[in-house]
């Protein structure tokens, strides 16, 4: 009787572990589906430069107003700041909001988990602002995560302060 229990715990563990998700929502360790594709935006694969991960949604107002400005700076600091982008509490397209400001080039996930797809941006930030910014270090360690729609000056601010990037201030923006 105790070996069919034991046989019966290891063949629901193994079914357990065959089932659990291939991604993960951790803010420090995220590894989400490409939002343009197959395969995965994975935050270890962005190390090397500051990071920049910016979470949009088609029908929010705000991203449309800060997205013009974050893809004005991330073309500006290529090479030396990593932008990617999270679609998460998507109801649309999120792919030809990412097309209709320029960011396509930046790796773009689509969010999984959580209230309504939205488990990294739920790890990240309890509440339900769209939209959030978060910055992580050169080594994937999370700095700070801003809720709401960024300014171009609170970008610059925020991109100096964690990143150590100075950005010059764009009359235009």
């Amino acid at each position: 009787m105790l070996a069919v229990a034991a046989v019966s715990l290891g063949i629901s563990a193994c079914g357990s572990a065959a089932s659990s998700p291939a991604t993960s929502t951790e803010a420090t360790a995220f590894v989400l589906p490409r939002l343009n594709g197959s395969g995965e935006v994975r935050l270890a694969d962005l190390r090397g430069h500051p990071v920049v991960v910016n979470f949009f949604a088609s029908w929010c107002t705000a991203c449309r107003g800060e997205l013009p400005i974050l893809a004005d700076v991330s073309r500006r600091l290529r090479g030396r700041v990593t932008f990617a982008g999270v679609n998460a509490y998507e109801s649309g397209d999120g792919m030809a909001m990412a097309r209709s400001f320029g960011i396509d080039w930046w790796p773009l996930a689509r969010d999984v988990d959580g209230a309504q797809d939205s488990g990294l941006h739920d790890n990240l930030f309890a509440g339900k602002a769209m939209p959030i910014t978060a910055f992580y270090d050169a080594t994937g360690r999370l700095l700070y995560v801003n809720p709401g729609a960024l300014t171009a000056d609170a970008l610059r601010a925020a991109l100096e302060q964690y990143a150590g990037v100075a950005v010059q201030a764009d009359t235009t923006l």
